[in-house]
């Protein structure tokens, strides 16, 4: 890609997904499950890995979400549900991972916040974890997030910056506080005796500047693998606005190996959401392709019918719910192009730039409508069917196109 160049990054596996090291930059969720709740977690993750999540995070904060883990896992193992899963330890993590061995065994990394691993004790706790992750053979996260800030050391920053003859701005200080929390935490874990491929960093913000600014200073600091992500990144538009431009910015520049955009979704809302958008910001960039991209133009006074647009609407919502099936026996099909246009001004021109394109009628145009296959002119189609015959020969062209070849 023009301009696009990757950082220098150690490689990490998290269970059998590479994580930098010049991989793929790799798309994670969380669930938002009570993770006690074995069947409920379970159900969620499968659907979070077929929308194409290829790491899950899982809160485990008490004992029975510890003692769920291993159950947890069993039954993805027995849906062939690969996807490694992930422990997310905040406050008691040195005693959850000691007193429940088959949870530590089970888990495919640790994600260990520094600020939040203890009070007095908080290295010990932090090193107690360390520990289980050399003992199991484990990578970590080392997630500084700079809501629940290492205070102890954020309180020695602010004393030494105010002795100063000319002191920074607090926001200064805590940038450097979040880039000292974690360098100092993974200098801590390789002392213990933690690989150094055993290591991911991420320093979450929850505005878009802070992140890209935090994560620039962090990358030129280490060759730790970065998780990317905007912390409590909000509902919605909102939500998928702000991170799109945070990680777009950084992704951009070759920063980051693996993403999560941590969307608040609606009461009841389609977790997966989170997903498919962390896939369209990499696709968007064209870092990687995840799903066919459908073009369609925005509509004007050319295009008073909503046909179009309802066509468009149809086509997307198609390829996505086939996307979990055609990944397994089409491959390659994540890299095609379909584009449903509404009139003759770009109509024609943008279905022959796709695989396969239909120009629809617009106002007042002859109710015909011309699709193209790699650029030439196929068929023109007429009549109350429309939609319905593009559709097949979307299908026959999947077919024909990314079905398994005979081997001669």
């Amino acid at each position: 890609m023009n301009g696009y160049k990757r950082r220098d990054s150690i490689q990490v596996m998290v269970g059998n997904v590479p994580v930098g090291g010049g991989a793929p930059v790799v798309v994670q969720s969380m669930t938002n499950t009570d993770t006690a709740d074995i069947d409920d977690t379970v159900k969620q993750i499968a659907e979070l890995s077929d929308a194409g999540s290829e790491v899950v995070r899982i809160t485990v904060n008490n004992k029975e979400a510890a003692a769920a883990v291993p159950y947890i896992v069993e039954k993805l193992d027995k849906k062939n549900v690969e996807v490694p899963i992930v422990g997310d330890f905040h406050y008691n993590g040195h005693v959850l991972l000691t007193q429940y061995p088959e949870c530590a065994k089970a888990l495919a990394k640790y994600r260990i916040n520094p600020g939040n691993t203890g009070t007095r004790t908080r290295d010990q706790n932090f090193c107690t974890i360390v520990e289980q992750a050399i003992k199991y053979d484990k990578p970590v996260r080392i997630g500084v997030n700079w809501g629940s800030l290492d205070q102890q050391l954020l309180a020695e920053k602010m004393d030494l910056n105010n002795a100063l003859p000319e002191p920074k701005e607090s926001k200064e200080v805590m940038m450097d506080t979040i880039l000292e929390s974690a360098l100092r935490s993974s200098k801590l874990a390789q002392e213990v005796g933690l690989a150094e491929d055993k290591i991911i960093i991420s320093c979450k913000m929850s505005g878009v500047q802070d992140l890209v600014t935090i994560y620039r200073r962090m990358a030129a600091a280490c060759r730790h693998p970065l998780h990317l992500g905007l912390t409590e990144a909000g509902m919605g538009m909102k939500g998928i606005v702000a991170s799109s431009a945070a990680l777009a910015i950084l992704l951009q520049e070759g920063i980051g190996d693996t993403i999560r955009v941590s969307l608040t979704p609606q009461p009841g809302g389609d977790r997966a959401e989170e997903v498919r958008v962390c896939q369209q910001i990499l696709q968007s960039l064209g870092i990687r392709n995840f799903i066919p991209q459908v073009t369609a133009c925005p509509g004007c006074g050319r295009t008073k019918s909503t046909y179009f647009q309802e066509l468009a609407d149809e086509i997307q919502g198609y390829i996505r719910d086939m996307m979990p099936i055609w990944r397994d026996i089409y491959p390659g099909v994540e890299d095609m192009q379909v584009a449903v246009m509404g009139c003759v001004v770009n109509g024609p021109g943008e279905s022959k730039h796709a695989n396969i394109g239909i120009s629809l009628p617009g106002t007042f145009e002859e109710p015909k409508a011309p699709v193209y296959v790699d650029g030439e002119h196929k068929v023109t189609l007429s009549g109350d069917h429309i939609g319905r015959e593009f559709r097949k020969m979307l299908e026959d062209y999947i077919i024909k196109n990314y079905g398994a070849k005979e081997v001669v």
